[in-house]
């Protein structure tokens, strides 16, 4: 799964590596992002001669649009590829509502046979890239509610690379600069559309490194957290 993971980019950043057309509030850089929390999300909306891209803030930890409330978002905050275009709390934003999480890098924790789990952070070579997680969102709008609909996001996840698969089973679906624009494209597609974007989709060359258990509290948030330790 995809449980934590850090941010650090200023808006500028975003806005120039994404080509974003219309901008809205983004979330603040980040160092350990969790789960519930405001995330930057970029996506494209119709127009009248071409797609709009633009970049907004949404709540990490999807709510359907069919959901009574939103206390199931924490457990809906990563979405398997196998069965994105299936489950019934997927298939529809699948098809229709894709989208992109800006991130510099992932945690995941390496269990020992003691019990013990180690951290440690995913990130491409050399540090500062832009990795585009794949995402998907949905708005949420209670019935009779004056509050603007809630827009929320889950990050889609595929198996772990025999190169990081030591550390943990799953890791992040990460969308190649080359297919963001069909990823993103808003027009419907099929589900057979959608698993064959995600087959063509190469796994990331990511480098490991240990990194201080402080990153397992959320209260914990600083350029410290990302740095090697052991």
């Amino acid at each position: 799964m995809c449980g934590r993971f850090a941010s650090q980019f200023e808006d500028s950043i975003i806005i120039d590596v994404f080509g974003i057309e219309r901008v809205f509030p983004l979330a603040p850089p980040s160092w350990n992002v969790a789960p519930t929390q405001a995330i930057t999300l970029v996506r494209e909306e119709l127009a009248p001669t071409q797609p709009v891209r633009l970049a907004q803030v949404a709540r990490w930890g999807l709510v359907p649009s069919w959901a009574k409330d939103t206390k199931g978002a924490a457990r809906l905050i990563n979405a398997r590829s196998e069965t994105v275009t299936e489950k019934p709390s997927f298939r529809v934003a699948a098809r229709r509502r894709r989208a992109l999480v800006p991130a510099s890098g992932y945690f995941e924790w390496q269990g020992a046979a003691d019990g013990s789990k180690t951290p440690y952070y995913l990130h491409p070579e050399p540090d500062g890239q832009v990795l585009a997680l794949a995402a998907l969102y949905e708005w949420w709008d209670k019935a009779n509610s004056p509050a603007e609909p809630l827009l929320s996001a889950t990050i889609i996840t595929r198996t772990a690379t025999d190169q990081l698969g030591h550390i943990h089973d799953r890791m992040p679906l990460v969308v190649p600069a080359n297919m963001w624009a069909e990823w993103l494209d808003p027009e419907p597609g099929s589900a057979s559309q959608v698993q064959s974007m995600i087959a063509a989709m190469p796994a990331p060359q990511l480098t490991p490194r240990q990194v201080s258990r402080a990153v397992g509290s959320v209260k914990n948030n600083h350029p410290g957290l990302l740095e090697p330790v052991g």
